[in-house]
C-alpha cells in the first residue's frame, strides 16, 4: 500500500504539463511583442518593468506611450480603440484568440 500511493501519485501527474502563457504579435508583420504573463520577473511578460516588453521605454512594449505599440495615436497600439493594426493575441495553439 505504501509502494502504490506514491507510484500512483506520480503516475496521475505525470500528465500534467506546464502551459505557456498567451503572447502578442504584430498582425500584419508578425513581431513577437511579449506574452501576458502576470509574472512581473518573467523576461518575456509585458508585466515585467524593466523587461523589453514591459518597459515604459522599450520600442518594442505596449507600456510605452510614444512608442509604436503603445501610443494611443498609433495604428499599431493596443492602447488606441480606433486601431486598424493593433496587437492580436495567440494562444498556446498558435492561432489567435
Amino acid at each position: 500500500m505504501k509502494v502504490i500511493v506514491p507510484a500512483l501519485l506520480g503516475f496521475l501527474l505525470s500528465g500534467i504539463t506546464q502551459a505557456e502563457p498567451p503572447h502578442l504579435r504584430d498582425r500584419q508583420t508578425g513581431k513577437y511583442l511579449g506574452n501576458l504573463s502576470a509574472n512581473p520577473y518573467d523576461a518575456d511578460s509585458v508585466n515585467n518593468p524593466y523587461g523589453r516588453y514591459g518597459s515604459e521605454y522599450s520600442q518594442d512594449s505596449i507600456n510605452n506611450p510614444y512608442g509604436q505599440y503603445g501610443s494611443p495615436y498609433s495604428n499599431d497600439s493596443a492602447n488606441n480603440p480606433y486601431a486598424t493594426n493593433p496587437p492580436t493575441i495567440y494562444g498556446n495553439d498558435g492561432y489567435d484568440n
